[in-house]
């Protein structure tokens, strides 16, 4: 069994949690969104898994994507992560409706 993995892996990866993201959160309103704590925990792990997986991914592959801000996914892991009890879910929320898609239309290009 081959355990390599790829930047294809990781890229694979990342869109899968993007497409969960989508999934969960399509046509919610923010009221609605903060106040489901199911969906906001949901959504907050997968967007550490995001970050996670492009840690992964090589500089070149990220070199192929300049368009993505790859140093801004990480430093919003790191923000949730270490002041998860401060998040500010209008940030959050910001991320899923306009940052979301457009990192997932950059990566199907």
């Amino acid at each position: 069994m081959n355990n390599i993995k790829t930047d294809s892996y990781y890229k694979d990866k990342i869109l899968e949690d993007i497409n969960k993201i989508i999934e969960y959160t399509d046509s919610l309103s923010y009221q609605v969104f903060i106040c489901d704590e199911l969906v906001v925990d949901a959504v907050l792990f997968r967007l550490i898994q995001i970050s996670e997986n492009v840690k992964k991914l090589s500089d070149g592959f990220k070199r192929s994507y300049p368009e993505v801000k790859w140093s801004d996914i990480v430093g919003f892991r790191n923000k949730i992560v270490h002041d998860y009890g401060k998040v500010d879910y209008t940030i959050v929320y910001e991320v899923l409706s306009q940052d979301i898609p457009k990192i997932k239309a950059q990566l199907n290009k």
